[in-house]
């Protein structure tokens, strides 16, 4: 079940598109961003390619509180939820710099939930023609499956996964 999406655009006005999908390079490059490193250098490299390409950028930041946080005090529990705010509010704030920067028309997405659901329900919605994503870092990932495992495996769209 999904919160509320919390959706902002920055940048110059989408382009009218006058193509037909999937014949003219992608138009709308969806990125997932969580604050890792290789987060970062996903949403780095899914900008250049958007401005490339002239297409549209769509940010997305999943909240995924662990599985743990339910057993947590309030208190314990209220922080943990401040600091996923406050990654967002930086993530947000960046999107709005670049977008300025660039002159690319940015869409910043803040979703909570799973983030290989969230990640694929937005590529879905916005009709993305790329779907960017950081490699994970997690050890345990190996044996599981990541996110970006989970969403090549999916096979709806191309999947760029970048180390």
């Amino acid at each position: 079940m999904s919160v509320p999406v919390e959706r902002e655009q920055y940048g110059p006005q989408a382009r009218p598109q006058q193509f037909e999908r999937g014949t003219d390079g992608p138009r709308v490059v969806l990125v997932g961003v969580d604050g890792s490193r290789t987060s970062l250098r996903a949403a780095s490299y899914a900008a250049g390619l958007a401005r490339r390409q002239r297409a549209g950028l769509v940010v997305v930041f999943v909240s995924a509180p662990a599985g743990y946080v339910s057993l947590m005090p309030g208190v314990v529990a209220g922080a943990v939820q401040q600091t996923h705010d406050e990654l967002a509010d930086e993530l947000r704030q960046e999107c709005r710099r670049g977008a300025e920067e660039l002159g690319l028309p940015v869409t910043f997405l803040c979703r909570r939930g799973d983030a290989y659901t969230e990640l694929r329900a937005a590529a879905d919605e916005s009709r993305a023609d790329l779907v960017v994503v950081g490699s994970s870092e997690q050890a345990g990932h190996r044996l599981v499956g990541s996110v970006a495992t989970r969403l090549v495996r999916t096979g709806r769209w191309p999947v760029l996964v970048v180390p």
